[in-house]
Order: structure tokens, then C-alpha cells, then sequence
């Protein structure tokens, strides 16, 4: 190679294939001692950073052998750091450390800095970041009067890492903003990137979410241009998506990340790493074995490292996950407070969640006195550091509470920790982060509920259960309608999708399709997590005065399941009422046996028997609505269900079966559709492809409303249809609709150019002030965060839907049509739908087909 063979140490770590090519060139000059131990330094780095430890540790020590003969002790002490360095993240620490004190004594100058640099580094992967600091307090001042401008920005990242594990978020984003400026100066790739990835865990800790998804996702690209593989990446993004409400995205990355580290062979610090991390991930998932068995292994590898933060922090998810998956004993009391001690010498954040940890099994163990003094420490982080982490030590202090019988230091506790995680949602833009960050808050609306239950307070109930439900609907839309990447992601989402669903018919289905519409609704539902939230709500509060007055003459049914007891509160004439029904896991039951009997009739099956629905029906009506179906009134009545159970097929309860009936997400959702101002667009119809009828009722209605835009056939395209019904007074979808349980914003109507998606409807302006679908499944919604819900539906009332009509299971084209007409011909009447819903099921024929169709459309919302 020419020149000087020191430009291939950095060059290693901006093009490390460069490097590669050039190490191998030089040294197949029979290169002078000197520049061959250069060159396998240069080689030992490479195959560090991409994984394959053995091969860089054969390199290193080539290089250490080849300083040695050159006589050269400043190349031989920098070749001995970076050898210390591996060994560490080869899981071999004392080894790793020894060699970095040889090559600390050995060193003199500058060049004493970047050993001392390497060190500091090592102690950051250990935890002993205050060792860290130390090492830096020398190395900073020293570099900075050298001029060195590269390896000062590798020092500022190191001191930022370090405070990072101090808990102190500000200054390690200030060290990683001076990093950044500083490395613009040099060309060293992959490290820019990953001060660009630095930024985004301080973006995290400070607690802007979107900004850490963005950051680290962008850095993801880049690593990935650049060739370089980042296990580090991994385990940081499976922290964010944690805090997310995302666990199964986060065990889907740490499990990723293991795979591909024992594919290369990589290194065991980051394995290990890795695997707490998939720990975490399977303890939120609900599965708290897995986490048991990462744990335990985690803690192992943590322990055979000399790692003793990690350590402490892999035990301490290890005693959660088997507070989980074994319940409480004295042995694991004993063992989480020996936990809490170390993690307080480590001056860990997470002391505060061993404590929290320790005061929840002396409860459990009737421990009183020693329960409530860890659950006092806990409770101190309410006090300061990120809303999470306060919202934990609220949390604390209301099982301190609840313990001692102090009704209302419980209540206040909740309200606390509650806000504070509102604080946090309303950061969010993205309305699926928006319901799945309610999840944090459960237990806490869960301890004021059963409070309330308790002091038998039914309004208190009614006031708790509103607090912590749908809440996600309380937020102002964020409108993403500027993203250029957002919608050509979309496009060729639907692309993309219409070949392959043109493929599947003619009985194939390419593996190249299906890996690119994958590829596509992953970059699509990250971008939309890149959103900012609104930063405010409507300023509006649920009262429940405001609520009883706006009934009138109707009743609210609201049902709150307990700890899986469902409890309705009867809302109207002044009053709330609290009445016991079943168990929320008959119920469930109940309904799915109630949704398939629907389907089967809709379509000529199930022997064409009305009377197997009637039972179904009455058996429902017994587990979701008890006793209380005495005291329904005889006027209107709204249901709200709690997220679980909202895919009841509410018509078919013989008590609402003639009732003009309103389903709405929340109390709250529903007094606001109620005042949702009607657009002054006026009626548009559309008609998807693919129908058996071929949407017969679109030309019908369209020859009624006289001067409505009508959009079928070749004018049915996903844009034309969301720039008609922005803002319109009625819109009619006749569309095949598909729900997507397992990433419900995918959801999606059949238009004629493929699917039009809830991620779609979000990025309207204004949504249609009333909407009518009549497709399959168009009205469901699945369940998330505490009591939220992702849909269609969902993501329509912010944007200024009054209500909506729509079937919740499997309906029959042709039985439709009929429904439909008379359902519009009460609406051009003056109707509301709930009112025009009853009136077109009433005008039906009463075969089994279109009966079952009839019931199995809901109203949603208000309008």
C-alpha cells in the first residue's frame, strides 16, 4: 500500500472493507515488521467490529508479536489496548483489562490518551462508568490541546456513553452533539453514524420518543450502506420499543440480533447483552418463563464477564419474570432485596424497580412494616428523571397506600402517576404508540377502580374507568399528510399488494412479492412512529354531571371488567348505577360462539336457524349485562365496552335487539362525536371491486341523492377516493374490507388499485362527518395498551367523525343491498344512524340470511 500504513487504523473504521483490501495488499509486500504489525492491527479491528472475535484475537496478537520485534514500545502498547478491547467483548474481562494496564504504563504523550481513551471504553461495556469518567477527565484536555480532532470525538462519545449510565441524559446529549460537530471535520463514516445513533438514546432518555425511532432508524439505514453490522443498534432499539408499548417488536429485534451475532460468531458482550434484552421483552409479552430462561442465561455470561452492573440488572429481571411465573416466597424476597443493594452501589437507576420489586412480594407475603419501607424508597423516584420512571415510583406510593387503607392517598397517587404518563402519550404522534403507551398506566387505573369498587362509589367508578379508557381518541390527530416518503410508501404498499393478490388467484405467490409488501408495511409503520405528538389535549375533562345531562331520555351502559369481573354502570336520569354481570372470559367466549353462528347464517349455513342465534344472544346478554337490563329505560341507550369485548354483535342481545343503539370507545369519545359539526360536502358513494353484487346499491343510491360523486370502476383509486370524502357529509363505502389482527392499522378497503389502509384515512384532513361500510369486518377493532383500540373507527372520530356504520363479522353481499337502501332512506329522512340502522333492520325480509346480515351492523360513535 502507499503512503503511510497508519491511514489504515482509521480507515478501519470508516470503510472497513477498504481497509481490509489494503491490509491484505500490504502485506503481501513482505512489509518491514512495523507496517505488518499495522496491518493486522488494522485486520483485528475489522474482524472485531463485524463480529468474528477469534479471528480478530489471532490478529491482534500477530500485531503485538510484530511491535514487539520492531522495538517500537508506543506501537506495541496501542496494538496491546486494542487487544484489550477485544478480549473484554469476547467475554474475556480480566485478560482484557490486564493487557489495557500494560498498555496504559507502556504509553507516553498523546499517544498515552488514545490508550487511556480505550480503556475508559471498556470500563462503559462493563458499567463501571465512573472508572470511565476518570480515565476521560485525562484524556479529553489532552487530545484537545494535541489537535486531535478524530480521537477527541471519540472521547466526547465515551464520556457521553458514561453519563448515559449515570443517569444523566443532558450531558451525555451535549457530549454527543460536540461528537457530532467534530467528526463533520473528519471522514470517518460509520463513527458519524454512530454518534447520529447516540443522539437517538438520548433523544430516548429525555423522553422524546419519535425523535429516538427516527434517529435510530436512520442510523439502521446507514449501517447497513456502510456494510458494518451494529449489534449495539439491536439491543438500543429493543429499549426503545420497550418503552414504546411495543414488546413483541422489541423481542422480535433482540432475537433477531442474537441470530445474526451466532451466525458470525460475534461478540459474547453483546450476546449477552442481547439476551437480557429478549428477557425483558418476553416478561412484557405476558410470557414469563422465556424471560426466566434469557434471564438466567443472560446473568450467567454477566457473571463468567466480570460485568457486575449488567449482572445486577439481569438478576433483577430474572426475580421479576419469577415473581411472575412462580408468585411470591420468601426466598425470592430475600434475594430481591440483596438486589436492590447492589444496584444502589452501582448507583443505578433501576434501584428504584428492585425496591418496587421487594415491597410487591412482602405484600404479597403479608409482610406489612418491611413492604411498605421498600415501597417508600420506590416511591422517592416519583420525584424526579424521566415520566416513565416517575409514573413507577407513583405507583409505589399507591400500593403503600392501598396497603394502609388511605383511600384517598391511593386516588391521588394514581392521578399522579397517570398524568405524568399522559405527559408522555401526548409526546407521541402516531396513534398506534398513542394507545400501546397506555400499557404502562394499567395497574394504576386498575388500583383506582378497585378502589372505588371497594368504597362502593359509583360515580368514582364510572369517573376511573373514563380516566384510562380510549384515551388515545383525546388526542388531536396528527395529520402526516407532508411526508412524501409516508405516501409513495403507501403507493407501493398498494402496489405491490395488488399483484400479489393478482398472483395468488392465478395460484401463485412469489416470495419476491411477499418479502417486498413486508419490507413496505415495516418502513411505512416506522415512519409513522416518526411523527411528534400534538403536545395538548382538547382541554376538555370527563365530568359526569355534563355526561347525565347530555342523555336526556337515553342510558349509558358502560361495563368495566375488574380483575375479570365485568361490574355496569347504568348512567341516566341523574344517576349511575352499578350492577354485577359474568366474567369477562365466559363472555369472550360467548361472543366469538355468537360472531361465527352470524357468519354461518349470513351465508345459508348453520341449517338456517334463527333459534341458535336467539339462545346466543340471551346467554350474552346474561354475562355482559346482568341485572341491569331491568333498568335500561325504554329510550336510546349508548354502550361502551371495555376494548376486549368490543366485538359483540350488540343486536343480537334481546334487550337492545329493538332499541336504537349506540357503541361508542369511550364516555368520553361519545359526548365528543355528539358535537362533531357536520361538513358541508355532500354525499359521496364508491364501489370497490370484486363485490358479487357488483355493489348493486351504489347505482341505486346514486339515481336517490341525485347529485352525489360516485367513484366505481376506474375511478374507485385509493387517491380519488380519500380526496372525495375529506370533508364530506356521507360517505358509502361498498368495498371488500380485510382486518388485520395482527397490525390492525393495515386494515384495509379494496379499491381498484389495491388496498386502502387506516394508515390512509389518517392523512385526511377532515374525515367524512357520517361514513356507511358495508364490507366485511369493517367495524372491528383490536384491542391495546390498557383499554385502547386501533381501527378503522379509531382513527376517524379525531379526525371528526360523528359515527359510523359498519358489520363486525363476515356479511353477505347480496343481503346487504337491501339493508343499505333502507338504512339511506331513513338518513335522507332526517334520521341519525343509530336511528336509521333500527329502521333498516326492521325493513329487511325475515329469512335467516338477510336477518343474520342485518345484525351483525353496529352504529359507532355518536352521529
Amino acid at each position: 500500500m502507499a503512503g503511510d500504513p497508519l491511514q489504515l487504523l482509521p480507515l478501519a473504521l470508516s470503510r472497513p472493507r477498504e481497509a481490509m483490501v489494503r491490509a491484505r495488499a500490504l502485506l503481501a509486500q513482505s512489509p518491514s515488521p512495523l507496517a505488518a504489525s499495522i496491518a493486522h492491527q488494522a485486520r483485528g479491528v475489522v474482524l472485531r467490529d463485524f463480529g468474528d472475535t477469534a479471528a480478530a484475537l489471532r490478529e491482534l496478537r500477530t500485531a503485538v508479536r510484530l511491535a514487539r520485534r520492531a522495538g517500537d514500545p508506543a506501537r506495541e502498547a496501542d496494538v496491546l489496548a486494542t487487544l484489550g478491547v477485544a478480549l473484554v467483548h469476547a467475554g474475556r474481562t480480566r485478560p482484557g483489562l490486564t493487557a489495557l494496564d500494560r498498555a496504559v504504563a507502556r504509553s507516553r504523550g498523546e499517544a498515552a490518551a488514545r490508550v487511556r481513551f480505550r480503556r475508559a471504553v471498556v470500563f462503559n461495556v462493563l458499567g463501571r462508568h465512573e472508572d470511565a469518567l476518570a480515565d476521560l477527565r485525562r484524556v479529553i484536555p489532552a487530545l484537545r490541546r494535541a489537535d486531535d480532532t478524530l480521537w477527541s470525538a471519540r472521547a466526547y462519545t465515551a464520556r457521553g456513553v458514561a453519563h448515559l449510565g449515570l443517569g444523566s441524559p443532558d450531558r451525555a446529549d451535549t457530549d454527543f452533539r460536540i461528537a457530532e460537530m467534530l467528526y463533520g471535520g473528519t471522514d470517518q463514516e460509520v463513527e458519524s453514524v454512530f454518534a447520529l445513533h447516540n443522539r437517538g438514546l438520548t433523544a430516548f432518555r429525555l423522553g422524546d420518543l419519535p425523535a429516538a425511532l427516527a434517529r435510530l432508524d436512520e442510523a439502521g439505514r446507514r449501517y447497513v450502506e456502510l456494510g458494518v453490522p451494529m449489534p449495539e443498534l439491536n439491543i438500543d432499539r429493543c429499549s426503545v420499543l420497550l418503552s414504546a408499548g411495543l414488546p413483541a417488536d422489541a423481542l422480535a429485534e433482540a432475537d433477531l440480533g442474537i441470530r445474526q451475532l451466532e451466525r458470525i460468531r460475534g461478540q459474547a458482550t453483546r450476546r449477552s447483552e442481547l439476551l437480557l434484552m429478549a428477557a425483558r421483552a418476553a416478561l412484557a409479552t405476558g410470557d414469563p418463563q422465556a424471560a426466566v430462561d434469557r434471564a438466567r442465561t443472560a446473568s450467567a455470561l454477566f457473571s463468567a464477564q466480570r460485568r457486575r452492573w449488567w449482572s445486577a440488572h439481569a438478576r433483577l429481571v430474572l426475580l421479576q419474570a419469577r415473581l411472575a411465573a412462580e408468585g411470591p416466597s420468601a426466598r425470592l424476597l430475600h434475594q430481591a432485596v440483596g438486589t436492590a443493594r447492589r444496584l444502589a452501589e452501582l448507583r443505578s437507576a433501576d434501584e428504584a424497580q428492585a425496591h418496587l420489586l421487594a415491597g410487591r412480594v412482602a405484600l404479597a407475603l403479608g409482610r406489612a412494616a418491611e413492604a411498605d419501607a421498600h415501597l417508600a424508597t420506590a416511591a422517592r423516584s416519583r420525584r424526579g428523571g424521566p415520566a416513565q420512571a416517575r409514573s413507577s415510583g407513583w405507583l409505589a406510593e399507591a400500593l403503600r397506600a392501598e396497603a394502609a387503607g388511605r383511600h384517598r392517598g391511593l386516588l391521588g397517587a394514581c392521578r399522579h402517576g397517570l398524568a405524568l404518563l399522559e405527559e408522555h402519550r401526548l409526546s407521541l404522534g402516531a396513534s398506534e404508540l398513542r394507545a400501546q403507551a397506555t400499557a404502562q398506566g394499567a395497574e394504576l387505573a386498575a388500583l383506582a377502580q378497585r378502589a372505588a369498587l371497594r368504597a362502593g362509589r359509583p360515580r368514582e367508578l364510572l369517573v376511573w374507568s373514563e380516566r384510562w379508557r380510549a384515551t388515545a381518541l383525546a388526542v388531536p390527530a396528527v395529520h402526516p399528510v407532508d411526508d412524501q416518503g409516508l405516501q409513495a410508501g403507501l403507493t407501493a404498499f398498494r402496489e405491490v399488494s395488488s399483484r400479489l393478490e393478482r398472483a395468488r388467484a392465478q395460484g401463485s405467490a412469489p416470495l419476491a412479492l411477499e418479502r417486498e409488501q413486508r419490507r413496505l408495511e415495516r418502513d411505512i409503520r416506522s415512519r409513522t412512529m416518526h411523527a411528534p405528538g400534538a403536545s395538548r389535549t382538547d382541554g376538555r375533562r370527563f365530568d359526569v354531571g355534563s355526561l347525565l345531562d347530555a342523555l336526556g331520555d337515553a342510558r349509558m351502559v358502560e361495563i368495566v371488567d375488574v380483575d375479570g369481573a365485568l361490574h355496569i354502570l347504568v348512567c341516566g336520569a341523574g344517576q349511575v348505577r352499578r350492577y354485577a354481570a359474568g366474567r369477562t372470559e365466559r363472555a369472550a367466549a360467548e361472543v366469538e360462539f355468537a360472531r361465527s353462528a352470524l357468519g354461518r347464517l349470513a351465508f345459508g349455513g348453520g341449517d338456517g336457524d334463527l333459534t341458535a342465534l336467539a339462545d346466543a344472544g340471551a346467554r350474552l346478554q346474561c354475562e355482559l349485562l346482568g341485572t341491569a337490563v331491568r333498568r335500561l329505560g325504554d329510550g336510546p341507550v349508548v354502550v361502551v365496552p371495555p376494548g376486549i369485548l368490543h366485538g359483540v354483535p350488540w343486536a343480537l342481545l334481546p334487550a337492545l335487539r329493538d332499541r336504537e343503539l349506540n357503541v361508542a370507545p369511550s364516555a368520553s369519545a361519545w359526548l365528543k362525536a355528539r358535537t362533531a359539526v357536520p361538513a358541508e360536502g355532500g354525499v359521496v358513494l364508491v364501489r370497490g371491486p370484486g363485490l358479487h353484487t357488483g355493489g348493486g346499491e351504489v347505482a341505486l343510491l346514486a339515481e336517490q341523492y341525485g347529485d352525489a360523486t360516485v367513484l366505481q370502476g376506474g375511478t374507485a383509486s385509493a387517491a380519488r377516493v380519500l380526496e372525495a370524502v375529506d370533508g364530506c357529509g356521507i360517505a358509502h363505502i361498498a368495498a371488500h374490507g380485510a382486518f388485520r389482527a395482527d397490525s390492525p392499522l393495515f386494515s384495509s378497503l379494496r379499491m381498484e388499485d389495491g388496498p386502502l389502509t387506516v394508515y390512509d384515512f389518517e392523512r385526511l384532513r377532515r374525515a367524512p362527518y357520517r361514513l356507511v361500510l358495508s364490507s366485511c369486518d369493517s367495524g372491528r377493532m383490536a384491542a391495546a395498551g390498557a383499554d385502547e383500540l386501533l381501527g378503522l373507527v379509531s382513527a376517524l372520530l379525531p379526525l371528526g367523525t360523528a359515527g359510523v356504520v359498519a358489520s363486525l363479522v363476515a356479511v353477505n353481499d347480496e343481503a346487504t343491498v337491501p339493508l343499505m337502501l333502507a338504512l339511506h332512506d331513513a338518513l335522507r329522512a332526517g334520521e341519525g344512524l343509530a336511528r336509521a340502522l333500527l329502521r333498516a333492520r326492521a325493513a329487511v325480509p325475515a329469512d335467516p340470511v338477510h336477518q343474520a346480515t342485518a345484525l351483525s351492523f353496529v352504529a359507532l360513535g355518536a352521529g
